[in-house]
């Protein structure tokens, strides 16, 4: 009986919050058909890998990281990932990076991974709206932060950043919005994920 339950642990904790999570965006990006991505905030490559393949050969992913050191984990995690080649890696802060963000034709992108959650979250939610369309999907991860979001007179940043960026969700009329908690490897959390409505 106990092995029908083998990995089950693991499965959870993948799928909820944990390393795994690529697995979700994945999905999301096949289920919604995307041949454009865009993912703010890259710290290794395995999110990337999963959008890469989400995406598949035709689709092109364009990930933001932050220095060098995040470039070159990016590019280990890609090598010899099928659809590495549909990567681009831009180098610098997304903050001053975005202004130059355009596909190939100028074309919108379908969804926006915003994986850089911190104290310039709103900036990247409204560049997602500037680079997107009618029908993209905002997805946005650690936004719960063990519960510290609820803290209304947290000093700290990136806890300032995500309730500005949750109230924007919230608020906007072009987005429509949901946000998640998880427990999981990566403790508690969550994401949420946004529609462009209009």
């Amino acid at each position: 009986m106990t092995d029908n339950w083998a990995g089950v642990e693991e499965f959870l904790d993948d799928t909820l919050g944990g390393p795994g999570s690529g697995k979700f965006l994945n999905l999301l990006t096949r289920m919604v058909d995307a041949k454009r991505v865009l993912e703010i905030g890259a710290q290794d490559g395995r999110s990337t890998v999963w959008l890469a393949r989400g995406v598949g050969p035709s689709g092109r992913v364009v990930t933001l990281v932050s220095n060098t050191e995040h470039a070159s984990m990016v590019r280990s995690d890609l090598e010899g990932a099928e659809s590495a080649e549909a990567v681009e890696i831009v180098v610098g802060p997304a903050v001053t990076t975005l202004h130059s963000v355009r596909t190939d034709d100028d074309s919108s992108f379908d969804l926006v991974l915003v994986d850089a959650v911190d104290e310039n979250s709103a900036q990247y939610v409204e560049w997602a709206l500037v680079l997107g369309r009618p029908g993209t999907v905002v997805v946005l991860g650690n936004v719960v932060r063990g519960g510290e979001v609820l803290d209304e007179s947290s000093s700290d940043p990136a806890v300032r950043g995500t309730r500005e960026v949750l109230a924007l969700l919230a608020s906007h009329p072009r987005l429509d919005a949901a946000a998640l908690q998880t427990v999981g490897t990566a403790g508690w959390d969550g994401f949420a994920v946004a529609l462009v409505v209009e």
